[in-house]
């Protein structure tokens, strides 16, 4: 088991091979929240992630001759990245095994950092054992994801940074997936301030490591949009490690996450994927948990795919009352929707879209229904839209 020292030597080999991120208070998150909240951005690395740690530490540690066989990792994002990088950055061959279903920007982002991509398997398992093999068979160092002391190690130093630049936080709420970063960050958190709390974040679809440290029984999903932490099985190591030095658990759902993605672009103006939001979905999920202290919260990832993105706003703006959905039932006249859409640019909502259905009603034949997708100020907007459609004779529904 790891401790203070190794993640402290992870620091100096780290020193000018990644960016030493910033950990800024928010203001404005501080008052959502009810807790002083400060950010650790490490969604500004290269890659965009905090895997770059471990991976670079890791390959610092190489011996020549292994450096010379090269290595191979099994990823579906981050880590094949990061390790794909430093790799390049130190002409080491780097071979990363993914599974067939890996989306292909994901792909591509790693080959053009200059690893020989190979696609197998339909699960991480299997993209894991076929990693397996090749190490064996072309004697390759693997880079393992997160159950490798090197790379917990590596991992952190992000919570150094954040004592360093905050030395008064109270507690740290860490996104956990394998283990790997809460690990790494609970080892050196708890050594250099023991008082510190340490509190992890699983999202409910892969809660493997909750169910493992609590007794807690929940069922492992198939897919969720923090891809970063679904990990099925922790680490023996991270395990280890997070049973000593985590103080606690929190579960949050897909519409946590969401939402906090959502907040952090609307308010920070940064981009995070699921797994970067777990933190501040948590805070949001269990604001009485931590109301009142000084938090610090690591944007672990910004990986996010642009057409997921999309529809997380478009979301975000029908949870917020900014895009809603109106059913106006009338007579089916000309000039019906053009009285329609003048009421609604008088109140000072904008039309997105329209639909008209006729045959699906259960309407008189005579009569339509006129779906209306409006974008609006908020909620209060909306009721001054209904009651003057209302008003103008049109019987209306929010849907």
């Amino acid at each position: 088991m790891i401790g203070l020292a190794e993640v402290q030597q992870a620091a100096q080999r780290l020193a000018g091979q990644v960016l030493q991120t910033p950990c800024l208070e928010s203001r404005t998150l501080s008052q959502i929240t009810g807790a002083q909240v400060f950010l650790k951005f490490e969604n500004l690395q290269y890659t965009a992630s905090f895997k770059e740690r471990g991976a670079c530490n890791k390959l610092a540690l190489l011996k020549p001759e292994e450096r010379a066989r090269g290595v191979v990792a099994m990823s579906a994002g981050n880590h094949a990245q990061g390790v794909a990088y430093h790799a390049q950055r130190w002409g080491v061959r780097a071979v990363i095994v993914m599974p067939r279903f890996t989306p292909g920007i994901k792909v591509e982002r790693t080959r053009a950092l200059g690893a020989e991509v190979v696609l197998h398997g339909e699960t991480l398992e299997q993209a894991r054992e076929h990693a397996d093999a090749l190490a064996h068979q072309q004697g390759l160092t693997f880079v393992h994801p997160y159950d490798d002391d090197a790379v917990i190690a590596g991992q952190g130093t992000v919570a150094l940074e954040m004592l360093q630049a905050q030395p008064d936080l109270q507690a740290l709420v860490v996104a956990a997936g394998g283990g790997g970063l809460i690990g790494g960050m609970a080892v050196a958190a708890k050594a250099l301030k023991p008082d510190i709390e340490v509190i992890g974040v699983q999202t409910r679809r892969f809660a493997a490591m909750v169910n493992a440290l609590t007794g807690s029984h929940w069922p492992q999903g198939t897919n969720t949009i923090a891809e970063g932490i679904a990990v099925g099985q922790p680490g023996q190591r991270t395990l280890a490690l997070a049973r000593r030095y985590v103080d606690d658990w929190l579960v949050v759902d897909e519409e946590d996450l969401e939402q906090a993605i959502v907040l952090l672009l609307d308010i920070e103006k940064t981009l995070v994927e699921g797994a970067g939001a777990a933190g501040l979905a948590a805070l949001l999920k269990y604001p009485q948990r931590l109301a009142g202290r000084r938090v610090g919260l690591v944007l672990c990832g910004g990986n996010l795919d642009p057409l997921l993105l999309a529809s997380i706003i478009e979301r975000g703006m029908v949870r917020a009352g900014r895009l809603v959905r109106l059913v106006v039932s009338t007579r089916d006249l000309p000039g019906q929707l053009a009285r329609i859409a003048g009421v609604v640019a008088e109140a000072g909502a904008n039309i997105d879209q329209v639909h008209h259905q006729r045959a699906f009603t259960l309407l008189a034949a005579q009569n339509v229904e006129i779906e209306l997708v409006l974008q609006t100020r908020g909620p209060q907007h909306v009721q001054e839209v209904l009651a003057a459609l209302r008003a103008a004779g049109f019987e209306v529904a929010q849907r």
